[in-house]
């Protein structure tokens, strides 16, 4: 049994079993993909989280949206200037988490991004591909603490 939600554990297999070339692009095509998980014009969300931080090149939003189930949905949006491979990143957690709990994004090792990336760019960028994953949790976590407010 996997750690990992099911779409991400797919991601993942896909990944490990392919040499570094391949791997560089396959998260091309994941980079191209990035604009897709843009908010769309009138969606509300739950939470909303834009700012640019010192690791990042470029504003970076993260928008998250919990269904009736509490099932967490991601939308991104990426500043001109974010590099490739947070693009990547991105559109990989978006598709890999949609639909997870925000308190198994919480505790979602983040071990599986090296059998993603590779280990020669974990090594290179380690800041990037970390980057948008500790910003999905660290939403998921102020709309669970938000949540614990309201009820007390």
């Amino acid at each position: 049994m996997s750690d990992y939600p099911e779409k991400l554990d797919a991601i993942i297999a896909l990944f490990e079993g392919l040499p570094e070339e391949e791997k560089r692009e396959n998260l091309i095509a994941y980079a191209d993909q990035a604009r897709r998980h843009e908010p769309k014009p009138g969606e509300t969300f739950d939470l909303e989280d834009v700012r640019k931080d010192e690791e990042c090149t470029d504003t970076v939003g993260v928008f998250l949206k919990l269904d009736p189930d509490q099932h967490a949905h991601f939308r991104i949006t990426l500043g001109p200037q974010v590099q490739t491979l947070t693009k990547a990143m991105t559109a990989i957690l978006c598709k890999g988490l949609d639909s997870s709990t925000p308190e198994s994004i919480l505790e979602l090792p983040a071990d599986f991004v090296p059998k993603i990336v590779g280990g020669q760019l974990v090594r290179i960028r380690s800041q990037t591909v970390y980057y948008i994953l500790t910003r999905m949790k660290s939403a998921c976590r102020v709309y669970l603490n938000r949540r614990r407010a309201q009820a007390d």
